[in-house]
């Protein structure tokens, strides 16, 4: 009779490194979340406005309104999905390690790239479901833009101020005489 043997030195199964459901739990709820209400609101549109179509009609100031952008932001660089969807992907892949990754940056900073995630996996999801991202609010002097966009611009605009004007003043604790250089005679 042969048996297999199995030498791995612990045969428990993988489990999550310790920390990491409580870091990242709270911040891909709010990516989650972040991608529901853009996903959400964009079907919504896309069931209530036909293409080009606005609403209220007398209105100049905001209105809701359906348009589907094969660009970047502003309607630029039109037609260029492709290059989109893998910059997307590194943004998400890199974004995704910095929040993964045991690290010692503040909550506000992965939050920050938690709306960040959200917003890229929303339009990521529009342009390799769709071929385009469906924009609805439209402020009528502005290019229109979804939630998902919203989410990208308030999450980068917090992360630079943040590297601008959130710097660690040194430790919290005072050093011991050992950490100074030696004991007190």
């Amino acid at each position: 009779m042969n048996q297999a043997i199995d030498k791995r030195p612990d045969s428990t199964p993988l489990e999550a490194p310790e920390g990491l459901v409580e870091r990242a739990g709270p911040l891909l709820v709010i990516a989650a979340t972040i991608f529901a209400l853009d996903q959400g609101s964009k079907s919504l549109i896309r069931h209530w406005l036909s293409e080009g179509e606005y609403w209220p009609a007398n209105v100049e100031l905001i209105r809701l309104s359906h348009y589907e952008n094969t660009g970047a932001a502003f309607g630029i660089l039109q037609g260029a999905g492709p290059l989109f969807v893998i910059a997307t992907l590194a943004a998400i892949v890199v974004i995704s390690f910095t929040i993964f990754r045991e690290n010692s940056y503040p909550h506000r900073f992965t939050f920050a790239l938690a709306l960040v995630l959200g917003g890229a996996v929303g339009n990521l999801a529009d342009r390799l479901g769709r071929g385009s991202v469906t924009d609805f609010i439209d402020p009528t002097h502005y290019p229109a833009f979804n939630i998902a966009d919203s989410a990208i611009v308030i999450g980068v605009a917090s992360l630079l101020i943040l590297s601008f004007f959130d710097h660690d003043d040194g430790p919290t604790v005072a050093p011991s005489q050992d950490q100074i250089g030696g004991a007190a005679e």
